[in-house]
């Protein structure tokens, strides 16, 4: 293992050996198997983690639960002071905990260091909002009452996160819980557990010197056969947000829903960027180019469709191509400064890569450039893939589905018309941009005519939601939102109230019951 990430491990309180469950500050003993973290870019062991066993589990939910009870009755903004605090700690590990991304994920360094910048950001967010979560007041039909609407917390709040936004999607969700009133129990992905370690030990100085009671952060790093479908099926957590595939999603929400229990699905996208005649092509190559080869095509919302006028299709065909050839030079180690893409998460998800393309060809598509998995000096775990872009028909069953690697289809469209119906003609339905100076054509690719995704952008990439909007799809993405705007209502109760305040009992809609 080399000095610098050795230094990492080291500064951010990461041993050889994990314990695997924390309460917020503390570290409780865990019963389970090993699991090890490999570092994808040399498959080389980081760290193990002794995993939580059921026992273990049991345990901590029941004093979370108790500890909610408490929790709630602390003042929002008290709590929020706590979260304050935590983006403090966070600025101060900026640099270590973006490190240990690039290291345990592949991000290249940028995309690590904006990763905990996003938890950053949330946390001043969240303070904020903490002093205006507001109800509505509402006019009564009767004489002499009040109506109004107000939000509780619900409780325990199970947060899953996926690989690769380790701890960003954690704090989109944590940070808007408790400012809210509520608990959280974070199961980390199982190919991420050190990330997760870290940040329990950044907070935890905090937790400890606010007195938090140990039971509010709840951190479980535990294999999917120990805690999965009972963790679903469990009654004592009235919500469970979920990062994952469509598949995974489904599940989730057939074994949650069977309990009447709430989920905040955020599943798969399939994004398209749209490009018109009129586009400032300057503007779009690159914006198409980040989306799709950043984070080696792993993120949610990785333009995976470039649907290009059939006017200009040939010209956006070649500057695409221009850009894919510089990257195989850039491909490499995410920690060195140079590099633009790191390696596929591991070798499965290069298995996934190839097999996607290798089904588009028999569709009938045609590979532009791309499909190979970079060898040689340095890429000896053969997890790093050069970016691939594909011409290929929108209704080609492996375009419509989500590959989580860096691979483009090229479509064309005939009209705005015929590429809005292209854009929504998939299962998935997360984020999409138009790349236009018509306004006419931006007005109708926002109008209830057009994009059908939770996220539609003009002149900007898919790829690089800001914390302040709300985030989540529709359709297959799951109808899930997370972060800005008024998310925080997904981890609160509603409650309508009616008051009183006269000396009669006038009843609703005028209905008279006398005895």
């Amino acid at each position: 293992m080399n000095k610098i990430i050795s230094t990492t491990l080291h500064n951010l309180g990461i041993e050889d050996k994990n314990i695997g469950l924390s309460t917020g500050a503390k570290w409780v003993e865990t019963h389970g198997s090993i699991l090890s973290s490999e570092n994808p870019s040399t498959g080389e062991i980081i760290a193990e983690v002794k995993t939580a066993s059921v026992e273990d589990y049991e345990i901590m939910i029941s004093n979370a639960n108790l500890v909610f009870k408490e929790w709630r009755h602390w003042p929002a903004p008290q709590r929020a002071e706590v979260v304050r605090q935590i983006g403090m700690k966070l600025r101060e590990h900026k640099e270590d905990l973006g490190r240990l991304i690039s290291i345990e994920v592949g991000k290249i360094l940028q995309e690590g260091m904006g990763e905990v910048q996003e938890m950053i950001d949330i946390c001043d967010f969240a303070v904020g909002l903490s002093r205006s979560m507001n109800g509505v007041m509402l006019r009564s039909e009767r004489p002499s009452h009040k109506m109004y609407e107000q939000y509780h917390p619900l409780g325990v709040i199970g947060i899953v996160t996926s690989f690769n936004f380790p701890i960003a999607v954690w704090a989109w969700n944590t940070m808007l819980a408790v400012i809210g009133g509520n608990v959280v129990v974070w199961k980390p992905s199982s190919k991420t557990p050190l990330t997760a370690i870290a940040v329990h030990k950044i907070i935890a100085d905090v937790l400890v010197e606010n007195n938090v009671p140990e039971g509010v952060f709840n951190l479980i790093i535990a294999k999917s056969s120990v805690l999965g479908d009972n963790f679903l099926e469990d009654k004592r957590i009235p919500l469970i947000s979920v990062t994952g595939s469509t598949k995974v999603g489904q599940h989730v929400a057939q074994i949650v829903g069977k309990r009447f229990g709430k989920t905040i699905l955020e599943l798969g996208g399939n994004n398209a960027a749209i490009v018109m005649p009129s586009a400032n092509i300057d503007m779009a190559i690159p914006s198409i180019v980040f989306g799709a080869v950043g984070t080696a095509g792993q993120r949610c919302t990785s333009t995976r469709r470039v649907i290009v006028h059939e006017k200009i299709y040939n010209e956006v065909r070649d500057l695409l191509i221009k850009a894919y050839e510089q990257f195989e030079a850039r491909i490499g180690n995410p920690l060195d400064s140079a590099t633009l893409i790191g390696p596929m998460i591991d070798k499965s998800a290069v298995s996934a890569y190839i097999s996607a393309i290798n089904e588009a060809i028999e569709e009938g598509g045609k590979l532009i450039c791309g499909k190979k998995i970079i060898s040689g000096v340095g890429f000896d775990n053969q997890t790093f893939v050069a970016p691939t872009i594909i011409e290929a028909e929108n209704s080609f069953k492996i375009v419509q589905e989500e590959t989580f690697a860096p691979i483009l289809y090229l479509i064309k469209a005939k009209s705005l018309e015929d590429a809005i119906a292209k854009n929504n003609d998939v299962p998935q339905g997360l984020s999409s941009t138009l790349f236009t100076t018509n306004m006419m054509e931006m007005e109708q690719w926002l109008s209830e005519g057009g994009s059908d995704c939770g996220i539609a952008n003009v002149n900007a990439s898919t790829s690089g939601a800001e914390i302040g909007g709300a985030f989540g799809g529709e359709k297959e993405t799951g109808g899930g939102r997370e972060s800005g705007s008024d998310s925080w209502k997904q981890y609160m109760r509603r409650q309508t109230v009616n008051i009183n305040y006269g000396s009669d009992l006038p009843l609703a809609q005028g209905i008279k019951f006398e005895f």
